[in-house]
């Protein structure tokens, strides 16, 4: 007879009492609310053919959870708890799984790091030193150290695959319009921001993704025929440059990807050279709308000022939804000629915590040297990241897949091959 999902909440429960004060993942749980889902889960008729049927879920505290305030990392929200559950939480909750609890993220998921002010940093759980990412970088720490199963994310410029590469566990970005947007908005960001998983395994990954998109699970097949696979170490920003180990982690990816019967040929995308401009001022624009109505004076110091920035961008018109920008039609031409791009998702492993403590532009320049991911935010593809090993400091690496909008399948078909040619590593249990 399986395990209940009462009995599995009781030992996440525990694990969490254990792990959450030194790792911080999770910003917000309910013990009472959790065991309350859980039993609602083993009361469900036909559980069994439930896809997500008693797992754990922990949800970015940016999404609205019956029970829980959404407090977006900050201070100057509200913390009255949200009074019914968002779409999204209503369709993982329909397939079988329970909450655990809300994940930490930075101040408005502005950055790629998880360190707010308010509620103190999340930690990774490789090594409680360095950043898990960000900004889902709670969920992929609480999936990292078992606490949760499955995370559900946001990914604005790398927001899913960062942490996942941080934390040595699965992350994909979809493009938009297959996940809805949490409180039924068309756009968030200039249509920078999309929802999706992060897991432990590519099989765990399709299947939550698939329950978000509002559609049956299938079995992931192996992909038919030999794929034309794009690989780039160039950096999309003038200057960014790779480090070695990283460098062999795709390298090694590589050979696995011709080991499958796959051709693999350099091919460096079409990055404009002015692609930072671009996203900074949707992206500035977007923490604008993100902050109107919220006190100033309780925001941080530096997203007060990025408030004020993309505010005075918005009123220049500056900055326009994504899908007018010429890169989405370059890239549409790119791929044309390949089927998937493998490239680096960061530069290095998890860099350490407090790091990044100065003003906004200082660490808006740095961070973007770290991060090889906004780019495909503002050219509306699908992006993953996937575990490459571990670093010489020990330290999860990771590469990304990028594939054309409609392609996230095909995507994660590859990623479960290359998963099954090198197993993702498993952090050691305490």
């Amino acid at each position: 007879m399986p395990e209940t999902a009462v009995d599995i909440a009781r030992r996440r429960l525990a694990l969490i009492e254990r792990l959450n004060p030194a790792l911080g993942a999770l910003v917000a749980v309910q013990p009472d609310l959790v065991l309350e889902d859980a039993a609602r889960v083993d009361a469900l008729p036909d559980l069994e053919r439930r896809p997500l049927a008693r797992v754990p879920v922990a949800i970015k505290d940016n999404v609205d959870v019956a029970g829980y305030p959404t407090r977006h990392g900050s201070a100057a929200t509200s913390t009255e708890p949200a009074r019914q559950d968002d779409e999204l939480v209503r369709r993982l909750r329909e397939a079988g799984a329970f909450v655990v609890g809300k994940s930490k993220l930075p101040e408005l998921a502005i950055w790629p790091f998880t360190e707010p002010q308010a509620f103190g940093p999340a930690r990774n759980p490789w090594d409680r030193s360095r950043t898990p990412g960000g900004s889902t970088g709670g969920g992929a720490a609480a999936v990292a150290s078992g606490m949760a199963r499955l995370a559900l994310g946001s990914d604005g410029g790398g927001s899913i695959r960062i942490p996942a590469a941080c934390c040595g566990i699965f992350g994909i970005k979809p493009a938009p319009g297959l996940v809805p947007l949490p409180g039924g908005v068309e756009s968030h960001w200039l249509g920078l921001s999309a929802h999706g998983p992060l897991a432990p395994s590519v099989t765990e990954a399709a299947a939550m993704l698939d329950v978000l998109a509002g559609r049956d699970p299938e079995p992931l097949e192996r992909p038919e025929g030999s794929l034309r696979v794009a690989v780039s170490l160039k950096h999309p920003l003038p200057g960014g440059r790779v480090s070695d180990e990283v460098r062999r982690a795709v390298r090694d990816t590589v050979l696995i990807l011709g080991a499958e019967g796959h051709r693999v040929t350099v091919a460096d995308p079409p990055y404009p050279p002015d692609i930072g401009p671009r996203f900074i001022r949707r992206w500035l624009a977007g923490i604008a709308e993100d902050a109107r109505g919220l006190d100033p004076s309780r925001l941080e110091t530096r997203t007060r000022a990025m408030a004020r920035a993309g505010a005075a961008i918005a009123r220049r018109g500056w900055a326009t939804a994504v899908e007018r920008d010429s890169f989405q039609t370059a890239m549409a031409g790119f791929f044309g000629r390949w089927d998937l791009l493998l490239m680096p998702t960061l530069t290095s492993t998890a860099v350490p915590i407090g790091k990044w403590r100065g003003g906004w532009i200082r660490t808006s320049l740095s961070v973007a040297n770290w991060i090889l991911t906004p780019a495909w935010n503002l050219a509306g593809v699908a992006a993953a990241s996937l575990p490459a090993g571990l670093g010489e400091d020990g330290l999860p690496l990771g590469v990304q897949l990028v594939a054309a909008p409609g392609r996230e399948r095909l995507l994660l078909e590859v990623a479960a091959r290359i998963e099954a040619r090198r197993p993702f590593p498993t952090l050691a249990a305490e």
